[in-house]
């Protein structure tokens, strides 16, 4: 119980961090009023399609919140839930809110910053993304405190219940729910942004870059400002909701083991100590990002990565005092954390690897160039594919690990609890890592400004350096978000396979490979994320065909557009990625939620155990390849228009688009919303398991 208070003070603290944050970008200069211009343009097209969403979203969380209230009437939920799933699926969109109106504010304020000096630039695109990542830290762990006290309280005065564990098992039952709430919420960010930001991109590249041959980010291209929209409804708000979800999923589902392993309130305290001081550990690393004027990609990746490096290593030293105090007897636990914690900085850095133009894959992609796109195609799925053995591997390690010096080798229960606190290890400096992701799509955002308003050269050269920088941060945190998703859903699927057993102690479950409902649903859970991400990437292309067809009758019928004496409508194409968004994920999203529920009813819970074991399996795999292959792809384009193989304009570099182009769903849309589906299933099916109990043809 008194570690809840500890949890509190991290909420506060995070949140703190994020307003300091937040008035210090503010009061940073916005540059010239061209530049404000165009910023609060962005602005206004990324407020508009955020309020069109959650319209459209909020009527799908009324239509969820009747059906978990009638489950609730009838015995299968608590009547807490359906509240707790309203709360979950609120903080993980306001969350995202305030990121993205925080991004859209600083994008100019960046460009100008970089006038002065690539530091400032650094710093203040930095500081923007701090308030999304602290912010999504401070709202989780407030949403955590909120429903904790109310739940303790509820169970020990109000409807008090005989023992602890039913105590912790009541309290964690209800909490897993605003985790649906969350995905639900994520999903949508995600996959409606995604669409949105990879309609606009591929419209702007195939017809301004391609077919007209003006720069990216030039004034003249109709989609460039809904381009600009995107990278702050899809990576700025979409990613924050994305992790707000892993976040809270990490912590309550490592919590809902702790009973099972026999750790009583020690253990549910341990996931929630190790946020709060997370939070700690994450203020104190953002005050080592800076760099020097004239720094390499390198220099400055060195700047983000010493800051996160800081907080890894404080908080290694903090957890290891956090699990002698609460789990004196059980220091194995410790070494659980640090395995996710090295796993974490681990598939981050083989991300980086792969999709960063500094090392040799990437390098080596954007010289099969040379024979044309086609080349370059193959080489970027071939890279993808080879990216997914390493992280597979690490993921493994770090699984085994975190079961073995936890205990699983004399209690089974014991070993999950341990995988289930690596996650939330790997987790646990949240606010640092998601800040130097979101940091990202503000440099892009920055670097189209200073392209828009012509600033000179030297300003051009520091916003070009901060916004590859940027496509190498966004790749690594996409790494990231999949892995932690890999681990988080492991834990959810054991907090699945728990609350089966508390509903039916008595229920037999079967979940040997031979059983042909478990092997039916692993058919059905490996298919799944194939099927979702064929979705989407058909979403993009049908988005993105509207896109072109309406640059290309700009291009046309404006009169004076290509000379720059006439602004394009950029209206229009803002109008239109947001109709089409909002159109084209509802089925991509209906089938995520959908899928765990009918299997459910039809092959039990032994067929959803299989199921989520597919989706976690092939999801992960797909994820990595898809988000890999994406950044590498952006970034060998980078590569060559900074003047390698020809530059800009050259055949190499027209070819390199053709595989940006490719690579853009992969890495913004698709690659990125599996790691949602994968939880959500988890998640769905959790609460949704009294009904399968209850109902099943087989």
């Amino acid at each position: 119980m008194e570690t809840m208070y500890f949890v509190g003070l991290g909420s506060l603290a995070a949140l703190a961090f994020a307003g300091i944050m937040f008035g210090r970008v503010r009061r940073e200069s916005p540059g010239t009023a061209e530049m404000a211009r165009i910023s609060d343009a962005v602005s206004r097209g990324a407020g508009a399609y955020l309020k069109r969403q959650y319209r459209g979203v909020g009527i799908f969380f009324a239509v969820v919140f009747v059906i978990l209230l009638c489950m609730a009437f009838a015995g299968l939920l608590s009547f807490f839930t359906p509240f707790a799933f309203l709360t979950g699926g609120f903080f993980s969109g306001l969350s995202g809110f305030i990121g993205m109106k925080t991004a859209t504010m600083a994008n100019c304020r960046t460009a100008n910053a970089a006038s002065q000096s690539l530091n400032r630039g650094l710093r203040v695109a930095f500081s923007a993304g701090s308030v999304m990542g602290f912010t999504v830290v401070g709202l989780g762990l407030l949403d955590l405190t909120f429903w904790y006290f109310l739940l303790h309280f509820w169970y020990t005065h109000v409807q008090p219940v005989a023992t602890e564990a039913e105590l912790i098992g009541n309290i964690t039952a209800n909490m897993l729910t605003f985790g649906m709430g969350a995905s639900s919420m994520a999903l949508f960010a995600r996959v409606g942004g995604g669409i949105f930001t990879k309609a606009a991109d591929v419209g702007a590249d195939l017809v301004g870059k391609v077919e007209a041959g003006i720069p990216e980010d030039d004034p003249r291209n109709p989609a460039v400002i809904a381009d600009n929209v995107g990278d702050n409804v899809g990576d700025v708000a979409g990613m924050g909701a994305d992790l707000y979800e892993s976040y809270v999923g990490s912590i309550v589902s490592t919590s809902a083991l702790a009973v099972a392993a026999g750790f009583g309130m020690h253990g549910v305290g341990v996931p929630m100590l190790l946020a709060a001081m997370g939070v700690l550990c994450s203020i104190i690393g953002t005050f080592f990002v800076k760099t020097k004027e004239g720094a390499s990609q390198k220099n400055l990746l060195t700047a983000l990565r010493t800051g996160t490096y800081i907080s890894a290593i404080l908080i290694a030293i903090l957890s290891f005092v956090a699990v002698r105090i609460l789990l004196p007897e059980n220091t194995g636990v410790y070494f659980a954390v640090l395995s996710g914690l090295v796993a974490g900085v681990a598939i981050g850095a083989l991300t980086e690897y792969y999709t960063s133009d500094s090392y040799k894959p990437t390098q080596k992609l954007s010289a099969a160039s040379e024979t044309g796109s086609a080349t370059v195609i193959i080489g970027g799925l071939s890279l993808g594919m080879l990216s997914t053995v390493a992280p597979v591997v690490i993921v493994g390690i770090s699984v085994l690990i975190s079961y073995f010096v936890s205990g699983g080798a004399q209690d089974f229960n014991m070993g999950l609890y341990g995988v289930g606190v690596s996650a939330v290890g790997m987790l646990s400096t949240l606010g640092i890592t998601l800040a130097t992701d979101a940091y990202g799509p503000i440099a892009d955002n920055a670097g189209g400004i200073a392209e828009m308003t012509h600033m000179p050269s030297e300003v051009r050269r520091r916003t070009d350096a901060l916004d590859s920088l940027g496509n190498t941060t966004a790749a690594t945190g996409k790494g990231f978000a999949i892995g932690s998703a890999a681990i988080t859903a492991l834990a959810l699927i054991a907090s699945y396979i728990d609350k089966v057993h508390q509903i039916d102690p008595n229920l037999q479950m079967d979940l040997s490979i031979t059983n042909p409902t478990v092997l039916i649903g692993l058919f059905v859970g490996g298919m799944l994320p194939f099927l979702f991400a064929a979705l989407t990437m058909d979403a993009v292309g049908k988005a993105a065909q509207s896109i072109v067809v309406e640059v290309r009758r700009q291009f046309k019928q404006i009169a004076g557009l290509m000379e720059g004496k006439t602004d394009p409508d950029y209206a229009a194409c803002v109008d239109m990625c947001t109709k089409s968004a909002q159109k084209l994920m509802m089925a991509p999203a209906l089938i995520a939620v959908a899928t765990p529920i009918v299997v459910g009813l039809i092959l039990g819970v032994t067929g959803v155990a299989g199921l989520l074991a597919g989706t976690t399996v092939t999801g992960f795999v797909l994820a990595v390849m898809m988000a890999n292959a994406g950044g590498a792809w952006d970034n060998a384009k980078k590569y060559i228009e900074g003047g390698a193989h020809g530059g800009k304009g050259s055949d190499c570099h027209k070819a390199a688009v053709v595989g940006d182009t490719v690579g853009d769903p992969f890495k913004d849309t698709s690659g990125p919303s599996i790691n949602i589906l994968i939880k959500l299933t988890s998640m769905v099916s959790i609460v949704f398991a009294g009904l399968i109990v209850a109902v099943h043809l087989l």
